[in-house]
């Protein structure tokens, strides 16, 4: 039987790699993708605003269970921005003589930080349904596609599992393979996915303070989301879903 697995990790071994990108002297790719031109967005509470529950790490990590049942109680709009800040939000921005640098609150290799969160907003008060893009570097919202009918497509890209359906929120990280490949070549697809998981992490972390939780999905078809997503599936491709919504009264 063909293992691809282990042959993706001999072919990513160092003595096999290519001179990178950034060796070579090409430009560094831009942080984030650019916002199209009349594009909606949608303002996200600062930090500094967004109220911070007493919970300590060491709760969230006991108590942190996946969810698939969510009660119908809605997100805050300063939940949702304190949920991607926790995990995408730039917390520092250096322009070196070289390249750009951005400073979040996960771990990247190089501070590469190859991901884009994109979200399917089902129940945020005062943001309407549909497909969005969040824009770490502006702090906001970028609408991709309003509406209902969304959600549909991409439960059905998740082979249809209902918690992608009736979540407030469903994550979705996307990779950048150029982000990443500029300095890490061929080795670089697997820190996309460690990053992927650093991400996720914090997200079910600190999603436990808030008073809700989160299921990880990693079962879904690769190219039904990315069409549902717009993307290309080779240069950008969905890596990593992650559905979320608040805990369901015990009964």
């Amino acid at each position: 039987m063909k293992n691809t697995g282990k042959e993706f990790v001999r072919n990513t071994y160092y003595d096999r790699i290519s001179a990178s990108p950034q060796e070579l002297g090409v430009p560094q790719p831009t942080l984030e993708l650019p916002i199209p031109a009349g594009a909606k967005l949608v303002e996200l509470p600062a930090m500094e605003e967004i109220y911070h529950p007493q919970t300590t790490l060491i709760r969230s990590i006991v108590e942190r269970r996946s969810l698939r049942r969510y009660a119908e109680k809605p997100l805050t709009l300063a939940e949702l921005s304190l949920l991607l800040y926790t995990t995408q939000g730039i917390q520092d921005l250096r322009e070196g003589s070289r390249f750009q640098t951005s400073f979040r609150p996960v771990p990247s290799a190089g501070a590469r930080h190859a991901l884009e969160t994109y979200l399917l907003i089902n129940r945020v008060e005062g943001v309407e349904p549909g497909l969005y893009r969040y824009s770490a570097v502006k702090h906001v919202l970028v609408l991709i596609k309003s509406g209902t009918t969304i959600a549909d497509a991409v439960t059905e890209a998740c082979l249809g599992q209902k918690q992608v359906l009736n979540s407030a929120v469903t994550f979705i990280w996307v990779a950048v393979v150029e982000r990443m490949a500029w300095r890490y070549v061929e080795r670089g697809y697997r820190y996309l996915y460690l990053d992927a998981g650093h991400v996720c992490q914090n997200l079910s972390l600190v999603a436990e303070s808030i008073d809700s939780g989160v299921c990880a999905i990693a079962a879904y078809d690769d190219a039904a989301l990315d069409q549902v997503l717009g993307l290309d599936g080779e240069h950008l491709f969905a890596i990593y879903v992650g559905a979320l919504g608040k805990k369901p009264n015990k009964e």
